[in-house]
C-alpha cells in the first residue's frame, strides 16, 4: 500500500532557485501534499514574490494550490533584496507576464496557523526565505508550535562561510530577529545551510539534462538554473550554481539526501559584522536540546537524478 503524500506548507520569496524548488515540489503530487504556498518579501519586493509563486502555480498546472500574501519587510528591519542574483522581476530570464491567477485574500501568518491546526501533527512548514512570516505566526499563535511536524529551513552558514557577510547566509541575514525566534521555538528545525547547498550545484552537464526534457517545467526549470549559472560565473563559481531552496525539498522528499548533526542553533541579532551569523554547535556536550539539526553535506548524483525525473514530468 502507497504511503500518504507528506502535507507541506511551503513559505518562499521567488526568486530563481525558489521557482526550481516550487515546480519540483508541484511535480510530485505521490510524494508531497502542498497544502498552499506562502510569499514574503526577500529577493524581491512582496508583489514580485506573490506573483512569481503563483505563476509557478500556474506553470505547474496545480491552480488549485492556494497562494498567500505575506510579510512585505522583515519584522524590525528595512527590506535586504537581492536582484544582483535573481534578475529585477526574481526569475531570471522567464517571461513573468502571464496570468498568475488569484492569490488567496487571507495573510500569510494566519493561513500557516489554520493549517497546521488542521492537520494536528502531520504539516511540515518549508522556508525557503527569511523566516518573517514564521515567526509572525508564531506571535499570532504560539499554540501551533507543538502541532508542527517539522521545519525545513533553507538557511545558514558554517564552515563555508556566508553568502553576504563573511559568516552570515542571505535568509538569516535578512531577518535575523525573526530566524532567531524560529529556531528558540520548541518544534524541531531543520536547517540547511551553504555547507550543503554549496555542494549541490547545476553543473553544464547536470542543466542540459534538463534542458533536453521536452516538458513545459523542465524548460522553465533550465531557464532558471541557466540563469544562474551565468550569474555565478559572472561572480567567479567555476562549477555551476548552487541549488540553495530545492534543497528543502529534496530534505521533505527523502532526509537520506543528506548527512545531519545534531546540533544547538542561534542566530546572532547584534552588531552589523555579526548580523545573521548561525552559530551552530555540534558538541555533545554543549548541546542543550534535541530540537535541532544540521545538513552538514548533501548526495548532490542522488538529488539532481530526482530532480531530473521530476522536471520531465508533464
Amino acid at each position: 500500500m502507497r504511503p500518504e503524500p507528506r502535507k507541506i506548507l511551503i513559505d518562499c520569496d521567488p526568486g530563481v532557485d525558489d521557482g526550481v524548488a516550487l515546480l519540483w515540489a508541484l511535480a510530485e503530487p505521490e510524494a508531497l501534499e502542498v497544502v498552499a504556498i506562502t510569499a514574503l518579501g526577500g529577493n524581491v519586493p512582496l508583489a514580485k514574490t506573490t506573483r512569481n509563486a503563483a505563476l509557478m502555480r500556474m506553470l505547474a498546472g496545480r491552480s488549485g494550490v492556494p497562494v498567500h500574501r505575506g510579510a512585505a519587510r522583515p519584522l524590525v528591519r528595512a527590506a535586504v533584496q537581492a536582484e544582483e542574483f535573481h534578475g529585477p522581476e526574481g526569475l531570471g530570464d522567464l517571461d513573468t507576464g502571464g496570468d498568475p491567477g488569484p492569490i488567496a485574500p487571507e495573510p500569510a501568518a494566519q493561513a500557516i496557523c489554520r493549517l497546521v491546526r488542521a492537520s494536528a501533527g502531520t504539516l511540515t512548514l518549508v522556508a525557503m526565505g527569511p523566516l518573517t512570516n514564521l515567526a509572525e505566526a508564531v506571535r499570532l499563535d504560539p499554540g501551533i508550535v507543538p502541532l508542527v511536524r517539522e521545519v525545513i529551513v533553507m538557511g545558514g552558514a558554517r564552515s563555508e562561510g556566508g553568502n553576504i557577510t563573511a559568516s552570515a547566509e542571505y535568509n538569516i541575514y535578512a531577518d535575523p530577529e525573526a530566524a532567531a525566534e524560529v529556531l528558540a521555538a520548541t518544534w524541531p528545525v531543520s536547517l540547511i545551510g551553504l555547507d550543503a547547498t554549496h555542494t549541490v550545484r547545476s553543473d553544464e552537464a547536470r542543466t542540459a539534462a534538463i534542458a533536453a526534457l521536452p516538458t513545459a517545467r523542465a524548460q522553465a526549470m533550465a531557464s532558471l538554473l541557466a540563469f544562474t549559472n551565468r550569474i555565478e560565473r559572472e561572480h567567479g563559481a567555476v562549477d555551476g550554481g548552487p541549488l540553495h531552496d530545492p534543497c528543502t525539498i529534496a530534505c521533505a522528499l527523502d532526509e537520506r539526501l543528506f548527512q545531519w548533526a545534531p546540533a544547538d542553533i542561534q542566530v546572532e541579532t547584534q552588531g552589523e559584522l555579526a548580523r545573521g551569523h548561525t552559530a551552530v554547535e555540534m558538541r555533545p556536550s554543549r548541546i542543550g536540546h534535541s530540537r535541532h539539526r544540521w545538513a552538514v553535506t548533501a548526495d548532490a548524483p542522488a538529488i539532481f537524478a530526482r530532480l531530473t525525473a521530476a522536471a520531465g514530468r508533464p
